[in-house]
């Protein structure tokens, strides 16, 4: 009798020690730079929970916001490795791996967040991730972290002189770099999770980001000068590393991707709604928000036509013209 009930003891033992082991296959961790509250973060929230709903505590995503995992290019490492499970991240981050996801960086490319959500959405969105199953991961659906805005702690923006000479931080990719050059101003690419640091000691002058992130990474205690030029617009690509998805049965990885897809529904909601009291917490917290008159930002999307006219030939003109095809529908409604 004891002889039994030690061996049935130790076959409940190693019953639950695998049983762990498979349920740590099982677990997802999601990355992302921005800080708690932010809207993207409310979004992987949000899709943690419809998750754990789908697939009755089976599956469980674990949050890592603020650059905990490291920066958006070692996230990508970690993806294409299967050492992280997924991450949400600027979609024209990919473009080292896509030359194609180039052009979500492009100045002026969307006019509004209804142009936006037709394209990402649509064939064109879908397409470009698609393409990056050949490079170890798997696009699942867009978040929104918004249009982007300049700030200094130099002085305010009141006209395109302004930005002349200042030292801006910008997302590491050609892009960016040529853009700000375009504008007189001097690029300094760095990893976001730098930047608050870069601009306390005086490293750089400024940075460009959407309002929300501009919040939630508390810049207006070293930023005083919002400038609001919208000059461009940033999808984050929610993305899963493809050898963890293929470890996934088809009705999980079903739950990932409708949980992908409700969850950006979602987060673009909050978003979108949360806009208007950020700008005025940021007001509230000592930011002077200016914006550039007509013709000074006539002559914004005029410096910026040459750099786009340069990275529309490497990412060839087939991807522009699909992209102003689906932009001309849009339009057109």
């Amino acid at each position: 009798m004891k002889r039994l009930f030690i061996k049935t003891l130790l076959t409940a033992v190693a019953a639950a020690a695998m049983g762990s082991a498979l349920a740590q296959d099982k677990v997802i961790k999601f990355a992302n730079q921005n800080s708690a509250g932010h809207p993207i973060v409310l979004g992987m929230e949000k899709f943690a929970e419809i998750v754990a709903a789908k697939s009755g505590g089976k599956l469980a995503v674990k949050v890592f916001p603020g650059g905990t995992l490291g920066s958006d290019q070692a996230n990508v490492t970690g993806i294409q490795a299967g050492t992280l499970e997924m991450a949400s991240m600027n979609s024209g981050i990919f473009a080292s791996q896509i030359k194609e996801f180039a052009i979500y960086d492009f100045p002026f490319m969307f006019a509004n967040t209804k142009e936006a959500d037709a394209v990402l959405d649509g064939t064109f969105g879908k397409g470009l991730h698609a393409k990056l199953a050949d490079k170890g991961i798997v696009g699942l659906a867009y978040y929104e972290l918004g249009f982007r805005n300049i700030t200094n702690g130099k002085r305010p923006i009141n006209t395109l002189a302004d930005l002349e000479g200042l030292k801006l931080r910008v997302i590491p990719n050609p892009i960016n770099v040529d853009w700000v050059k375009a504008l007189g101003a001097n690029p300094t690419p760095l990893p976001f999770p730098e930047l608050y640091a870069a601009l306390e000691q005086g490293a750089v002058d400024g940075q460009e980001n959407p309002v929300a992130t501009i919040n939630s990474a508390k810049l207006y205690e070293v930023q005083k000068n919002l400038a609001l030029t919208n000059h461009q617009y940033n999808p984050q690509s929610v993305v899963i590393s493809k050898k963890f998805w293929e470890k996934l049965t088809p009705a999980e990885q079903k739950i990932i991707q409708e949980a992908a897809t409700e969850s950006a529904k979602y987060q673009r909601e909050q978003a979108r709604a949360m806009a208007a009291g950020i700008l005025d917490n940021l007001k509230k917290n000592g930011m002077k928000v200016t914006e550039l008159s007509s013709a000074d930002m006539n002559s914004l999307r005029d410096k910026m036509r040459p750099v786009t006219a340069k990275y529309a030939v490497s990412v060839g003109q087939e991807t522009v013209k699909d992209i102003q095809a689906e932009l001309a529908k849009v339009r057109g409604k």
